[in-house]
């Protein structure tokens, strides 16, 4: 089985033997080009699993964009480093603009990704593949396209929609599409993915590839986040996926083992190792989670400074988060932690012990930090590198969206069973009746730290009422907020595409209210 590490070494060498005919050509025969390279199985094998990679950005921008754009966590004020004001500190207060950080790379990443898939789409019918192959790569080259759009509506609304691989400079720049016009795309794209026959996952661990939940998966969010909703036909496709394979593991904590990476409960996960070369298999998220810290050998047993380039401090959980878990919530201890210690004049917090967060008692005379605990697995091997997998959708998300999808049409004593198997692997006591209020807290707490609140805020309207009272409690317990910061309003819902765009692209209208 083939992981989703692999990586394309394409290089070649011509050793020029003779002078002949063949002297003159352009291209030598060793060198691999486009024109020679999808040609076979292995080809496609290799360019498939090269789209994987915008995956990774959609990871690491998203703690960024997605869970401390939310209600759940903030960030680590240095008043000695201010350089990451522009570059990240703002998509928290919501005075992010065109040049804000991490949005670029975002989006960036994942049209190099899509440019990638329209490749192999195009090149299929050509080569030497049997029809079968040929199935095989569309459905999973489709699957990713689709994922890819899903995650650019999102975050940026109407966006260019590009379906053909580009081959002069025309071809380029297009206009952004309406983002109704997005959503009909991406459905088109999964739906004819999982028509062609994508696999069932049956074996476990998985090889963390497109399988048929995950497209069900994906086709259900996006019916249930489009402007005009399909729950019926989401409600479908979430028990499908409860007929596949899937399960909760025993322990919450279990989950985010990187011992049971793409285990029975993962339905789609983004792939990384902990790699000591340079080939970007790494995944660096938990040093980006830990507070800045002297000394982190203590913390992650190896020294590494976090305190510029791969920094820390951010994605704080807040204190209104902590207090929201329920008690007795196996989740709490599972996905927060923390550390205590001293700090000095100069900001330099020196880590003495980690704690849990659910019978945590400030020590006098010391200082504490929040974390996140759920992808904090030490020792570490590398220096400012995990191998931690991250995870996209899991069996307990789709448990829960079903359940927001039948209490949604007002089904609300169906949904309850589906809340109550995710309650009860938590510690939690059953419900005997289910909101959507509860569905929504449910979702917030098993889903925690995993990129999903701030989405999950918009799909159910509440992002701006949410954002508003958590900017008004924010701004009264730090003085340093600027009055100007958690305007939320439905402008704000996306993000401004990247100035580098724009100016790349001059059909690229920017989104209103930037």
């Amino acid at each position: 089985m083939k992981k989703l590490n692999i990586y394309i070494f394409a290089a070649s060498v011509l050793s020029l033997s003779s002078c002949s005919d063949s002297f003159l050509n352009l291209t030598p025969e060793t060198t691999i080009t486009t024109e020679t390279f999808y040609k076979t199985a292995d080809h496609f094998e290799q360019a498939t699993v090269a789209s994987y990679t915008g995956l990774r950005n959609i990871a690491l921008s998203g703690i960024f964009m997605d869970e401390m754009r939310s209600d759940n966590t903030f960030y680590t004020y240095y008043s000695g480093d201010r350089g990451p004001y522009n570059s990240t500190e703002k998509l928290a207060l919501f005075l992010d603009d065109e040049t804000v950080g991490w949005s670029p790379d975002r989006y960036k990443g994942v049209y190099s990704s899509i440019a990638k898939v329209n490749t192999i789409l195009g090149r299929l019918d050509a080569s030497e593949l049997t029809e079968e192959e040929k199935k095989t790569v569309k459905a999973e080259a489709l699957f990713l396209r689709a994922f890819y759009y899903f995650d650019l509506v999102q975050h940026w609304g109407g966006v260019p929609l590009m379906l053909q691989e580009v081959t002069t400079e025309a071809e380029a720049f297009a206009a952004k599409s309406p983002a109704e016009d997005v959503y009909k795309q991406v459905l088109t794209d999964v739906s004819e993915a999982i028509s062609l026959g994508l696999p069932v996952a049956s074996t476990f661990p998985q090889s963390g590839r497109a399988t048929m939940g995950a497209a069900k998966m994906l086709r259900a969010y996006c019916y249930m986040s489009q402007p005009t909703r399909d729950y019926k036909a989401a409600e479908q496709d979430l028990k499908d996926i409860t007929q596949m394979n899937y399960g909760l593991l025993d322990s919450y904590e279990a989950v985010f083992n990187p011992a049971n990476k793409n285990s029975k409960e993962s339905i789609f996960e983004i792939q990384y190792i902990e790699d000591g070369s340079n080939a970007g298999v790494h995944n660096d998220i938990p040093w980006r989670l830990i507070p800045k810290c002297s000394n982190n050998d203590f913390l992650m047993g190896i020294t590494f400074s976090n305190y510029a380039g791969t920094s820390g401090g951010w994605c704080v959980p807040t204190e209104e988060m902590i207090q929201s878990y329920e008690p007795g919530d196996k989740r709490l201890d599972a996905s927060i932690a923390v550390a205590e210690g001293k700090t000095d004049d100069a900001e330099q917090f020196t880590c003495e012990e980690v704690k849990t967060v659910s019978d945590f008692t400030p020590t006098t005379g010391k200082n504490f930090y929040y974390f996140i605990r759920k992808y904090y697995h030490p020792p570490y091997q590398y220096a400012g590198r995990a191998g931690d997998n991250f995870p996209v959708y899991r069996y307990a998300g789709a448990l829960l969206l079903l359940a927001e999808n039948l209490v949604e049409q007002n089904r609300n004593a169906e949904a309850l069973p589906y809340v109550n198997e995710v309650r009860t692997r938590a510690g939690l006591e059953p419900l005997t009746s289910v909101t959507a209020e509860d569905v929504a807290d449910e979702m917030r707490h098993e889903l925690a730290f995993e990129n999903h609140r701030w989405t999950d805020l918009i799909r159910t309207g509440k992002a701006i009422e949410t954002m508003t009272a958590f900017g008004k409690t924010m701004k009264a317990k730090y003085q340093w907020i600027l009055p100007s910061a958690f305007e939320v309003t439905e402008n704000r819902l996306v993000f401004a595409f990247p100035l580098r765009e724009r100016q790349i692209n001059y059909l690229l209208e920017q989104n209103p209210g930037y």
